[in-house]
C-alpha cells in the first residue's frame, strides 16, 4: 500500500477493488444468480440421492451432473 508523501494516510487510488481496471465487474449480477441457483439445486439433487442409500460418490455425480444440466434452463428461464 502507497502513502502520500505529505502525510501518512494511505493512498485511496491504490487500494484493491473487485472491479477490474477497465471498470467492467468480473460477473453480471445474470451469472451470479444462475450459478448460485445451480449450486442450490445440485446440492439439493445430492441430498436427497444421498438419502436414497446410495454411496456418497453417486450423491455427488447426481449433484453435479444436476447442477449442470441447470445451467442452460436457467440462463434462458432468468432475464
Amino acid at each position: 500500500m502507497t502513502t502520500n508523501s505529505q502525510n501518512s494516510t494511505p493512498d485511496p487510488s491504490a487500494s484493491h477493488s473487485a472491479v477490474s481496471d477497465s471498470g467492467q465487474p468480473f460477473m453480471t449480477m445474470h451469472t451470479v444468480v444462475v450459478l448460485l441457483t445451480a449450486m442450490f439445486i445440485g446440492a439439493i439433487a445430492g441430498g436427497l440421492t444421498y438419502l436414497t442409500a446410495v454411496p456418497v460418490a453417486g450423491a455427488v455425480l447426481a449433484g453435479l451432473t444436476a447442477a449442470g444440466a441447470s445451467v442452460p434452463v436457467l440462463r434462458s428461464l432468468i432475464h
